[in-house]
């Protein structure tokens, strides 16, 4: 199935990349020799891709599918940091969507099978496979099922599956049992057919749900890109598991990565000490808060608690290592308009946060007019004896 661009189809995706695809939707008439309608969607589709994809999307010899199939797929760096996790010989990527994870693995094995079931998605991955490059790619227009059937036992040394999380509605989902394909009912033959297998979820799916209905989680990452939660992989084998190593990763936008691990026996046993706010205060980042790291990480860095509930921690002593933002506390204020603005400047703005705090943002802002912006955070919460409190501070820079 040939689904390259022509010459002047390329060019004109290239000089109207920036343009508004409803607008030009509306000149179709004056370009009567080109399929205006699809190359609309092509360029559609790589702005969606600029941010996640910024190699792909200025590639002016790739073919682009529906934009939801670019929506759904893993960004660059996530799927480079899954690729540094497994390496091997054979891996077979069972949900191959738009390709950006069987590409990736291509680099970490010797030989990867994409298997994708739209054979249309399935064409446009193999051809954009060649203009990259990886030849050690070999795309399968098929079900996952039944091709994975169809195997040796233990033929690869990793399966790798990312399944649809959207109903015949398109509505979200998040449960093991409503994904495509049916993860829980597949797992005895993906345990047959690999030594180990790397499923990827939702970050919205609880964590401990998710280790119970497996059974079988050797390790699991909570995947965050600068402090938004988008991934969480489990890498499964044939033995069964209790209590998995977690792993969190924050990629920062500069190149750095915030780690931390812990595992659920370790956290239950952790006991937190408590304090007022000292010099230093330290909001974890979202991978840690999600694999339920509450009062670990306040043992590991050696770090007071503001509150059990609050999950925000203090020293006198820095921690810049601390995967997540640290603040310098400038004055300890009580809920109060005027002793607030007291702190600001004559433009009265603060980025705010609120943690343990029965007002959100957006009422906390109603209620004191402060606007967003300026250099200084406030942070409010509730102290040990339960009243609220906001924080003056300054963010220290990584």
């Amino acid at each position: 199935m040939d689904v390259s661009l022509s010459a002047a189809a390329r060019q004109y995706v290239a000089e109207h990349l920036h343009d508004d695809p409803a607008t030009l939707a509306l000149q179709a008439r004056r370009y009567p020799n080109l399929p205006v309608p699809e190359l609309v969607r092509q360029i559609q589709a790589r702005q969606k891709a600029k941010a996640k994809l910024p190699a792909w999307a200025d590639n002016a010899e790739l073919v682009f599918p529906p934009a939801l199939s670019v929506e759904q797929a893993s960004s660059a760096r996530t799927a480079a940091f899954k690729a540094a996790l497994i390496g091997g010989t054979r891996l077979a990527d069972l949900t191959g969507g738009f390709g950006v994870d069987a590409a990736h693995f291509a680099g970490s094995f010797e030989e990867v099978h994409y298997v994708e079931r739209s054979a249309q998605l399935a064409a446009v991955v193999e051809h954009n496979l060649g203009v990259l490059g990886l030849r050690n790619v070999h795309c399968h227009a098929a079900d996952a099922a039944q091709w994975l059937r169809s195997q040796p036992d233990g033929h690869f040394d990793y399966i790798y599956l990312d399944p649809a999380r959207r109903d015949k509605a398109d509505k979200k989902i998040f449960r093991l049992s409503d994904c495509e394909p049916d993860i829980l009912g597949l797992l005895p033959l993906l345990l047959r057919k690999a030594r180990r297998v790397l499923l990827k979820t939702s970050p919205m799916l609880d964590i401990e749900q998710a280790v119970q209905e497996l059974g079988h989680v050797r390790r699991l990452w909570v995947v965050a890109v600068d402090n938004e939660c988008k991934e969480v992989l489990y890498k499964l084998g044939p033995e069964p598991a209790v209590d998995p190593e977690r792993l969190t990763v924050n990629l920062l936008r500069d190149g750095r990565e915030q780690a931390f691990r812990l595992n659920k026996t370790r956290e239950t046993r952790a006991v937190s000490r408590y304090a007022e706010p000292q010099q230093y205060l330290y909001e974890p980042n979202v991978a840690v808060l999600k694999a339920g790291g509450f009062k670990s990480i306040g043992i590991s860095y050696n770090l007071l608690k503001l509150h059990q509930h609050s999950h925000l921690y203090t020293s006198d002593t820095l921690r810049a290592d601390f995967p997540g933002r640290v603040f310098r506390c400038l004055a300890a204020c009580r809920y109060d308009k005027k002793e607030l603005l007291a702190h600001l400047g004559p433009e009265q703005r603060a980025h705010v946060i609120t943690r343990n705090f029965p007002d959100s943002v957006a009422d906390f802002r109603y209620k004191t007019g402060i606007r967003e912006g300026g250099t200084l955070y406030l942070l409010a919460t509730t102290d040990l004896r339960g009243r609220l409190m906001v924080l003056v501070c300054e963010r220290l820079a990584p």
